[in-house]
């Protein structure tokens, strides 16, 4: 299963953002767009991704979404903003809470996440403008991208990234969060997995 990881600095925490200032919320829009970029083919959804979205704007950081698609999950791209305000608001401190159908919430940190992803085996993939192409890079299915938003990651925990885990770079311009969801996708899929 391919997973990735999405980082903002500043996407609300709570579920209390209007649906008409995405961008007013922290660049929810953003968020929004990688988990449209994340799951959805034309005429269907990806079942091979897990999404970590990981969201440290005010009210109460950080929250740790973590997405699947199941079966069970009802997921369209007009209602996708209206998911992760309900996912926000069904977080309960001290739980994992699955807010809708195998989509899960809980207060844990952006380290906290790349670590749990590092001890389960899997290898880390640190999306950076200076790393290594993804195309002269090996890869498995089971690989980890993590993906900043617009503001980058924190500078200290960045460090600590850069110091473990390898830096990898989808080309030489520097693209929005979605895309490089996408162009990972395509990566993916050209070597069948």
């Amino acid at each position: 299963m391919r997973t990735f990881v999405y980082f903002s600095q500043s996407a609300r925490t709570s579920g209390n953002f209007p649906l008409d200032d995405l961008m007013g919320a922290g660049r929810m829009d953003i968020a929004m767009h990688v988990i449209i970029n994340a799951f959805f083919l034309s005429h269907k959804l990806r079942d091979d991704v897990a999404l970590h979205l990981v969201f440290y704007g005010a009210p109460d950081p950080p929250k740790h979404i973590e997405m699947y698609i199941t079966p069970e999950t009802s997921l369209s791209k007009k209602d996708v903003g209206n998911l992760i305000k309900k996912i926000l608001y069904k977080y309960k401190p001290g739980k994992k809470v699955e807010a809708a159908p195998s989509c899960f919430i809980e207060k844990k940190s952006f380290l906290n996440v790349i670590n749990e992803l590092a001890d389960e085996g899997k290898e880390i993939f640190i999306m950076d403008e200076n790393g290594t192409s993804i195309r002269d890079t090996d890869i498995d299915e089971d690989s980890v991208f993590v993906i900043g938003d617009h503001e980058g990651f924190p500078k200290k925990e960045l460090k600590r990234l850069k110091k473990k885990f390898n830096l990898v770079s989808v080309g030489p311009e520097v693209y929005f969060a979605s895309q490089v969801v996408t162009i990972l996708n395509n990566e993916l899929d050209l070597r069948e997995f």
